[in-house]
This record gives structure tokens, C-alpha cells and sequence, in this order.
């Protein structure tokens, strides 16, 4: 045979291979696309090899957004929910508030975990409490609940208030200069310094300045390029390909940072015996075993030496790092979007700050914790903006016993991955008329009572809901108070409207910034 005889069947071969292979994979895809229709479950057209995912993997679309827009499509055919594929994984979205009520609160035995990538070998900073799963996570929430409570975040309160002297220095700075203020920068220089100092214990000085190494770490967190994206998406189909070639969901420096300040920071308090009033004193009492409810404070010492320990030094760390993440991207944008909104809606602000003066009149003109409690329609301010513009704009649970639907004949298997559209749910004009419009009497008693309590989630529900929830809202709280009381806030022409959010990511960010324009407040 010749040499060209030769290379022409190995050619044929490998045609014919090549042929075959793609045959497989066609027909895997279209057996894994037949899943929702054989369980008799509403699904949508999909496009090889994306699903229905096509726009989000482009990065047309955020995640969010698709389910948003899948909701509205379900909404209009009358369906309670309905099938959806990302590339071939089966996923089930939710539209029904009863049925997201059982799954999350009623019938949460059968869907306790979220569906977050967790390998603590390769990412130690996923150990959190957000993403750990079944009796690990009931022991560590049990554990972390009592840090949250309104006695201890009273005691952090005025570590959270001596943050805001800068702010107002900041934002005046702009004010005397006759320069727009960058709200989402300076929110989140803002929201840097107070997690630094109650996390880790820290003087960030973000507002001093904008180059802090804490600053550009958040900043890199949240930034997400077409591999990074790749890794998430991985992580959420396929994590056991980033398990089996141990390629880390989080970026290695972020890692190395987060680490290197606890260990530090834990080693200084416990040589020398620190105590502080903030979140890390907390967990710290928690890793030698210390029971916070009995910790009573001016008596006796707060470290134990021995080997016992509840949490270890990376898992001290990783409750750091998303208490860190919550704080600098959650409570940074809901400050930025509501000064927005209060900026577009110059009437609501001007009865805010009326709000503001008025209670602190009560209080010696001091921002006290209690003061902070009385400011309900700043809370109205801050649950209304948390609704059109949610830090989570959606829901996701992993099944994790076999679940038959209430009212239908439809089982959903152990394991598969369930999402509940916060931002479709939220900005439905069925539980909230003209939902763009800012309107913060939505959250009136009144009208809170007359509505469906799944309706408005941003922080979730049932016995997953944000443990950090109240700290969130009191950090953001004294941001409005120190800056209405002080600067009056109109929008700037550099601040396109409506707002462009920006199309990739999980977070809600905005295309071009938010940028308003600032002048003192007349006495």
C-alpha cells in the first residue's frame, strides 16, 4: 500500500471519527433537552449547544435578567413554573409565591442548600456560610446567629458611625470643588473602612484613599472577564471539573490577601489578648470555644488556650470573607441606587432628611443606635430601592431529597437546581403597580400586611435568609443619615436615564456609573 493509500485512510478514519463524535454529542444534548418535557414540565426553545442559555453565556444578559424574563414568559402562559437548560443541565424555575413559600420556608427539609461550589481544599475561602451545606451549615449558622443579634450589632454601632466623619469629607470635597460625586466609588470606600475595622479590625482609610490594597481587592473580587465567567458557570454545571484538575473558583490573590490579614490579625489579638467591639472579636470567641451569649464584657479574660475550637483559622477567615463581600458590594450599590432614586425624586428626599432631623432632635443631635430604630420611612427609602434594584436579583436552591410539587403530578429529583426569580417577582406590577416608579410607601405597615410575604426577597427567606441582614440595613442606614443631613443630592447629566445596567455578572451594576451632583445643605 502507498504512502498516499496510507494517509487517505487514516484521513477517512478520522473524518469518520470526528463524524462520530459530534453524532454522540448531538445526541446527548437532545436526550438531555427531552428531561423536562418526559416529567411533563413546561419548557422553552433551545439553541446548541447553549439551552436557553445562549445570551448569558455570550454575556448579553446577566443571570438575573434571564430569569427575569423567563418568569414574565411563564407569567403570561399561567404556569407556576417551567423547565430550563443551561448547555444540557436541567434547571427549574419557580414562579408561583406559594410554591417559592414551601420551598423555601414550609418544605425546606427537601431543599436546604444552595447550589454554590464549595472545596475548601483547593478554595479555602468557600467554606462560608453561604455556601456550606446540610448538617455542616445547620451547626456553623446556629453557631454565627448569635453574633448577629441586635444586642451585638449595638455593640458595633459606634465603630460603624466613627466611619462616616470621612464620608462627609469626602462628598463636601465634591460639593466645594463644584465636581459630581462617583456614588458607587465612594459607597463602596465608604462600606471598605466599616467592614475592615468590624471584620478584621482594620483602618482601611478607603475614603482617604481610593487606592487602598482593600479597596482594589474588592474591586478585583467583583470583576469578572470571559474567564472568570467560565469558571462560575463551570462551577455550577461541572464542578467536578474544577475538583478533579483542582482549579480554584476565587481568584488566587484574593485568596492570598484574605489569609495572610486574618492570620495576622487573629495572631496580634490572641498573643497580646485584644478585645474590640466587632465582628472578628466575635468569631474569634467562636474558634476557642467560648459561648458568645454568656461572654460578658469588663470581666474576666475572652481567650481560652487548649485545643478545643469550634472554628478553625480558615474557616474564621472564610466567614470574614463573605461577611466582607456582603458588605462592600450588597450595601455599597443599595446606598448608591437609593441616593439615586432620592436624587431623581427630590420631594422623597427632602421628606427623608425632614425625617432625619426630626428624630435626631430627639436624641441630642446625635446618631444613636436607638435613633437609627425610630428612621422607619428610611427604611420604607432602603426596602424600596432593595426591590427594584435587589444586590440578588435571584434565588437558587439545590434539591436534596426527592420532592413532589403540591397540586401536580411533577416529581423533582435529588439534585436538581431550582431558581427563584427575585428581580421578575419583584418588579411584577401584579404585587406592585407602575413597579419602576420609586415609591417608598410600598412598605408602609399597612400596605406590607396586604401583600404576599414571598413577594419582595432580597434578602431571601425561611431558614436560609441573610444572617447579615440587619447589619446590612444599619450600615446603609447611617450612610443616608450622615449624608442627607448634611449635602443635598441632584442628578447629574454624566447619569444616563434610565439606568443601563451592566449585561454580565451576577451583581447589579450600572453601565457609565452613577454620578450626582452635590450642594450643602442650607440651615
Amino acid at each position: 500500500m502507498s504512502l498516499a493509500s496510507v494517509a487517505l485512510c487514516l484521513f477517512s478514519i478520522l473524518i469518520c471519527s470526528l463524524l462520530l463524535l459530534i453524532t454522540l454529542i448531538v445526541f446527548y444534548f437532545k436526550r438531555s433537552w427531552s428531561f423536562w418535557k418526559s416529567k411533563n414540565v413546561t419548557d422553552f426553545p433551545v439553541v446548541f449547544p447553549y439551552g436557553n442559555a445562549k445570551d448569558i453565556l455570550l454575556r448579553k444578559i446577566s443571570f438575573g435578567e434571564k430569569m427575569a424574563k423567563i418568569y414574565n414568559e411563564c407569567k403570561s402562559k399561567g404556569l407556576r413554573y417551567c423547565g430550563f437548560y443551561v448547555l444540557s443541565k436541567p434547571m427549574l424555575v419557580v414562579t408561583d409565591l406559594e410554591l417559592v413559600k414551601a420551598i423555601t420556608t414550609k418544605d425546606f427539609q427537601y431543599f436546604t442548600d444552595h447550589p454554590i461550589y464549595v472545596n475548601e481544599d483547593v478554595d479555602p475561602l468557600t467554606g462560608h456560610l453561604f455556601s456550606l451545606r446540610g448538617e455542616r451549615w445547620r451547626n456553623i449558622r446556629a453557631k454565627l446567629s448569635p453574633v448577629y443579634t441586635s444586642g451585638k450589632l449595638k455593640m458595633m454601632f459606634q465603630t460603624i458611625v466613627d466611619c462616616s466623619p470621612e464620608l462627609v469629607n469626602v462628598v463636601g470635597k465634591c460639593a466645594k470643588d463644584n465636581v459630581p460625586l462617583d456614588t458607587k466609588d465612594v459607597t463602596e470606600r465608604f462600606t471598605i473602612d466599616i467592614i475592615g475595622t468590624c471584620a478584621f479590625g482594620i483602618e482601611c482609610n478607603s475614603l482617604l484613599n481610593p487606592h487602598s490594597e482593600f479597596h482594589k481587592i474588592g474591586l478585583r473580587m467583583f470583576k469578572q472577564g470571559p474567564i472568570d465567567s467560565l469558571r462560575s458557570f463551570t462551577s455550577m454545571i461541572f464542578p467536578q471539573f474544577l475538583d478533579f484538575f483542582k482549579i480554584p473558583l476565587l481568584k488566587k490573590d484574593v485568596t492570598k490577601f484574605f489569609l495572610k490579614v486574618v492570620n495576622e490579625t487573629v495572631k496580634y489579638r490572641e498573643d497580646n489578648e485584644i478585645i474590640r467591639n466587632d465582628f472578628m472579636h466575635l468569631l474569634l470567641q467562636l474558634k476557642n470555644n467560648i459561648n458568645i451569649e454568656d461572654e460578658s464584657h469588663g470581666s474576666g479574660k475572652f481567650f481560652k488556650k487548649g485545643s478545643d475550637t469550634t472554628l478553625t483559622i480558615n474557616e474564621v477567615a472564610a466567614h470574614a470573607f463573605v461577611f466582607f463581600i456582603a458588605g462592600f458590594e450588597a450595601s455599597s450599590i443599595t446606598l448608591a441606587f437609593c441616593l439615586y432614586e432620592l436624587s431623581v425624586n427630590m420631594d422623597l428626599q427632602s421628606k427623608l432628611r425632614k425625617e432625619i432631623h426630626t428624630v435626631l432632635q430627639k436624641h441630642d443631635s446625635k446618631l444613636t443606635y436607638e435613633a437609627l430604630m425610630e428612621m422607619n420611612y428610611m427604611e420604607q427609602c432602603i426596602y424600596e430601592t432593595l426591590r427594584i434594584y435587589p444586590t440578588a436579583t435571584y434565588l437558587s436552591r439545590l434539591c436534596t431529597k426527592t420532592y413532589h410539587i403540591p397540586d401536580s403530578d411533577v416529581i423533582i429529583d435529588k439534585g436538581t437546581h431550582l431558581h427563584i426569580p427575585i428581580l421578575g417577582i419583584q418588579r411584577d406590577p401584579e404585587y406592585f403597580p407602575d413597579p419602576l416608579k420609586f415609591n417608598p410607601d410600598r412598605f408602609s405597615a399597612e400596605n406590607k400586611a396586604g401583600r404576599h410575604p414571598c413577594a419582595w426577597m432580597p434578602f431571601g427567606e425561611g431558614p436560609r435568609i441573610c444572617i447579615g441582614m440587619k447589619f446590612g440595613v444599619i450600615q446603609t442606614k447611617v450612610g443616608l443619615t450622615t449624608l442627607l443631613m448634611n449635602y443635598k443630592f441632584t442628578v447629574n447629566s454624566k447619569t444616563s436615564i434610565p439606568l443601563r445596567l451592566v449585561p454580565a455578572g451576577h451583581s447589579t451594576r450600572v453601565e457609565g456609573g452613577i454620578w450626582l451632583n452635590v450642594s450643602k445643605v442650607e440651615e
